[in-house]
């Protein structure tokens, strides 16, 4: 046997040995909880045979506490970079069969190597956590680690898509890398992210409470809303991944990707000619709006579980990828407060930054009134709204279908924060307020000195109605650029969206502007 032979069964053996991870007996523990390993994560990611590792024998060199005597396989992080339905991409995905998938020095450089790499390619760069978190036994190196995977992630974002997938615990630290990235992915009943546990919560405050209570999948994607997505399992989480990357750019430099869906863009929606209820105190669900008017009525909705008044997704106008923000008449009548503003902010700004259009649908009676939303900040929150609409570059379209009063007028991508085209049903109304409360400030003398105050209030009401409760108005003013029939929004739309699609619009030189957070 040569020299060269020797040296190719040793690589093999090598090879051999780290792809095993944790060993037999970690694995199949792994795999009995219903989780894939973190090789099997990788390969349901990339393409079949795509997938090129980076840093496989990459090694721990701590000597502490006998660290010295104990292999970690690959450090307990996979790392490389593959195509993704033919579309390149970096990861990384934690180990948890090798010590944990616990962080170390050369666990966290290698993740910021790709990190890197995936900047300087312009590419987007996938991250799937499963780890128990810092190597206690490396110390200070371990939190070193993590900050300089905060650091990237900081620098990366506006630049390349991040986005993290947790399947698995996610504690401390290691929570705040995916909270700076783009999306986050869970997985129900699996996957878990929290600075302390309930462990500490317990001894701290005395308060008992479940790993899935405290940080489960569904308590971040409807009471916190730190995750977008809440999967069954991790090849639905992956797969929802994958379908998320269809609807985006590679960088902030590109288009998104344009995808020919066959759907006629002259196609007319006839069943939204009716979808307005005639009484304004009845409701209609949004989203079969977004489904008559979209390619093939597909759309793909991060949060949505989270503030649910207030509906955020991706979808496709002529095969062009555009991000849709519109208010749900179903849930709070569509209202704005603190968790929809916020849910709507983050989403505009992810939109402007990678190139995205817009479409705004708005269906909103004003702000959620309530003591709570005023301490809890709805000012500071709702400010958000009005800034990033009004910072976003890339092409802005409002849709007015029903109510659009006062200030929540103004914060749904109105012609005065920057909409390039906006369009309006003839059942919309755009005012300060609603009829009724209008009539009962502007004429509140003469209708209390009136011999039948009711009477005199309905007629009011229905005067201002007539005055203002229209569109006209506002499409006199220029404010809104045509009144159309709801079966023709998609055609309008379609011809709004090819038109601005060459739009380019520069901000004034700066660092950064101090934005209300």
């Amino acid at each position: 046997m040569g020299i060269v032979e020797d040296r190719l069964n040793e690589l093999k053996s090598k090879e051999e040995k780290i792809l095993g991870m944790g060993g037999e007996a970690a694995v199949a523990k792994h795999k009995k909880q219903g989780k894939l390993t973190a090789r099997e994560r990788l390969d349901l990611l990339f393409d079949d045979g795509t997938f090129r590792e980076i840093d496989m024998f990459v090694t721990h060199r701590s000597t502490n506490f006998n660290m010295d005597e104990l292999e970690i396989p690959s450090d307990g992080v996979v790392t490389g970079h593959g195509l993704v339905n033919g579309r390149p991409a970096f990861a990384f995905s934690q180990d948890f069969t090798s010590r944990g998938g616990s962080l170390g020095e050369m666990h966290a450089k290698k993740i910021c190597k790709v990190m890197d790499m995936a900047k300087s390619a312009g590419v987007p760069l996938i991250g799937i956590n499963d780890s128990g978190g810092a190597r206690i036994q490396e110390g200070v190196d371990a939190l070193c680690g993590y900050g300089e995977i905060f650091f990237r992630n900081s620098r990366c974002s506006g630049v390349i898509p991040q986005i993290s997938a947790i399947m698995g615990t996610t504690a401390g630290g290691a929570v705040y890398s995916p909270a700076m990235t783009d999306f986050i992915f869970m997985v129900k009943k699996t996957s878990y992210m929290f600075i302390t546990g309930p462990e500490v919560i317990k001894s701290v405050t005395g308060e008992e409470i479940t790993f899935e209570d405290l940080g489960g999948a569904m308590a971040h994607n409807e009471k916190s809303g730190v995750a977008q997505f809440a999967c069954e399992d991790d090849a639905g989480a992956i797969d929802n991944i994958k379908k998320l990357l269809s609807y985006i750019p590679l960088n902030n430099m590109e288009d998104p990707p344009y995808k020919d869906t066959g759907d006629d863009p002259a196609r007319l929606a006839l069943d939204l000619d009716s979808i307005i209820p005639d009484s304004p105190n009845q409701s209609y669900d949004m989203k079969a709006v977004i489904t008559s008017i979209v390619d093939s009525g597909e759309f793909f909705e991060p949060h949505e579980h989270f503030a649910q008044n207030m509906i955020v997704c991706f979808a496709r106008l002529n095969g062009r990828p555009i991000g849709i923000i519109a208010n749900q008449p179903m849930v709070q009548a569509g209202c704005l407060d603190i968790d929809a503003s916020d849910k709507a902010t983050r989403f505009i700004r992810f939109c402007d930054s990678f190139n995205i259009p817009m479409l705004t649908i708005a269906d909103v009676p004003g702000y959620l009134p309530g003591s709570d939303q005023e301490w809890g900040g709805i000012i500071r929150h709702g400010a958000k709204l009005l800034w990033c609409y009004a910072e976003a570059t890339v092409p802005k379209l409002l849709l007015i279908t029903r109510k659009d009063y006062g200030g929540a007028y103004i914060a749904m991508c109105s012609r005065h924060l920057g909409a390039d085209m906006a369009f309006a049903w003839p059942s919309s109304e755009i005012a300060v307020m609603g009829a009724e409360g209008a009539a009962n400030i502007i004429h509140r003398k003469e209708i209390n000195n009136a011999a039948d105050p009711a009477e005199k209030r309905g007629e009011k009401i229905d005067e201002y109605k007539d005055l203002f409760c229209n569109p006209y108005v506002a499409a006199s003013r220029g404010y809104v650029d045509a009144v159309i029939a709801p079966s023709e929004t998609r055609s309008r739309l379609v011809d709004a969206l090819e038109i601005m699609a060459t739009k380019r619009e520069t901000l004034p030189p700066k660092k950064h502007g101090n934005m209300p957070v």
